[in-house]
């Protein structure tokens, strides 16, 4: 039983990297404790507690989850910090030391986060002001637990865990490590989820995940299956699947997908790399052949999808030969975005034995020609739709601040504060796309009247 009394009228302020996981983790800690009685600090207050959910996909995540932690501490001087995610699971020990960091909890932890705060927070209470915290420092390796989480926080959008963990080990990740290995959860649970967001008035859910077409691990079900179940939810009208390995992405999935009622024609695929010798070396479960031939089928059934492909660049043995090989392979890739971030080496993986290393400089340089052929892709797969009409899920705007949203094909839209209307938040909009915004970042959305 979890002691509340610790709780109660407390103010709380959260702050998230990463991944929508871990948005969707934190906004379903956010909901837990407001129902223990902690609220969101608003602006000019001071926080009670800070909850910190860290990434570790490189170390620049690191820092920036440290200069972050460092932040929160200053700005809420007094408060209790609580620190949670990949890097606490990975460097408890370096968390552990950071200044006004009071507990820190690890992944198999972090399902039990009110438990070991109720705990704790109580003890460093009781100890008198001023008094250190008692650390919770994780070093758990075999991790197990999976922490359900279906929340919006303060967005439109729904996010669903449907999956935990991964078993791919690619030579250059530390994911497995700091999430543990494949897990989910069963389908009814998960469309009980969905059921009671869509009695909360939610419209539109992504399901995430760190592997999620490995669903079913845990549980015997299928991914597709579970697909199939929250598509029959009345009351979702859109569903967004956040990432799919490009070797778990069915020929049967993308059809059932191309004709279901709710899931968008929206695929957001890793990469990594467009040579096949890269792809060796990182150890992924496909070549570029197989990706290919999984964007040609998408385009046959869904020719409007959105499709985004992360790329890494300056992996070790990327050489200038190898990195070329990528880029003609995306030149002529019928794809919309690319998410690109360079190598960053992360200490006990293999790829740290691959002889060839990638200056900085090097990695850079990639980076800027790769952005530029997605900014390339990703306007001409708007200009493309410059006239058309779409329905759009608009999102509250902050006042005299244009409203945004997206089509069924994450286009984003934009319309300006002078036809911005309350009664458009969380609902779907007809309107007819215009031009581009001024940075080129939406299309202008032009109402009936327009």
């Amino acid at each position: 039983m979890i002691d509340t009394s610790a709780f109660q009228g407390k103010k709380a302020a959260f702050f998230t990297l990463g991944c929508k996981l871990n948005f969707s983790e934190t906004s379903t800690f956010a909901k837990m404790l407001l129902e223990m009685g902690v609220t969101p600090v608003q602006k000019d207050e001071t926080a009670d507690l800070c909850l910190v959910n860290t990434c570790s996909v490189t170390d620049v995540a690191d820092r920036k989850c440290r200069q972050a932690i460092h932040r929160l501490v200053r700005r809420h001087p007094g408060a209790y910090v609580v620190v949670t995610g990949c890097y606490a699971q990975l460097k408890p020990e370096t968390v552990s030391r950071i200044e006004g960091v009071d507990l820190v909890l690890g992944s198999n932890e972090k399902a039990n986060l009110l438990q070991f705060l109720s705990e704790a927070w109580i003890e460093k209470e009781e100890s008198g002001v001023g008094e250190p915290g008692r650390y919770f420092v994780q070093k758990t390796k075999d991790i197990r637990s999976f922490a359900p989480s279906c929340s919006r926080g303060n967005r439109t959008r729904y996010f669903l865990k449907v999956q935990d963990g991964c078993d791919y080990f690619c030579t250059y990740c530390t994911i497995p490590y700091a999430r543990g290995f494949s897990r989910n959860p069963t389908i009814a649970s998960l469309v009980e989820q969905a059921r009671k967001a869509a009695s909360e008035g939610g419209k539109e859910i992504v399901l995430t995940g760190v592997n999620i077409g490995d669903f079913g691990k845990t549980t015997g079900e299928r991914f597709i299956d579970l697909v199939k179940a929250l598509d029959g939810i009345e009351g979702i009208s859109r569903y967004r699947i956040s990432s799919l390995e490009p070797d778990l992405l069915t020929d049967d999935l993308i059809d059932f997908c191309a004709g279901s009622r709710s899931f968008m024609p929206h695929y957001h695929i890793p990469l990594q790399s467009g040579s096949d010798t890269v792809l060796r070396l990182m150890h992924r479960h496909y070549d570029r052949q197989l990706f290919a031939d999984k964007i040609r089928h998408v385009r046959q059934v869904m020719p409007d999808a959105f499709i985004g492909v992360d790329v890494m660049v300056g992996c070790r043995g990327e050489t200038p030969e190898c990195f070329e090989e990528t880029y003609r392979f995306l030149l002529d890739l019928d794809v919309t975005q690319l998410h690109v971030f360079p190598y960053s080496e992360r200490p006990g993986t293999s790829a740290l034995s691959i002889p060839y290393v990638v200056s900085a400089a090097d990695k850079r340089e990639r980076s800027r020609r790769l952005l530029e052929l997605s900014d390339q892709k990703t306007q001409a797969f708007y200009a493309r739709h410059i006239g058309t009409e779409a329905e759009v899920l608009f999102e509250k705007a902050a006042r005299g601040r244009a409203m945004h949203g997206f089509t069924k094909n994450y286009i984003r839209v934009e319309l300006p504060p002078s036809e911005v209307r309350e009664s458009y938040d969380n609902q779907i909009v007809r309107v007819r796309l215009g031009e581009f915004n001024h940075d080129k970042t939406a299309l202008k959305a032009l109402l009936k009247n327009g």
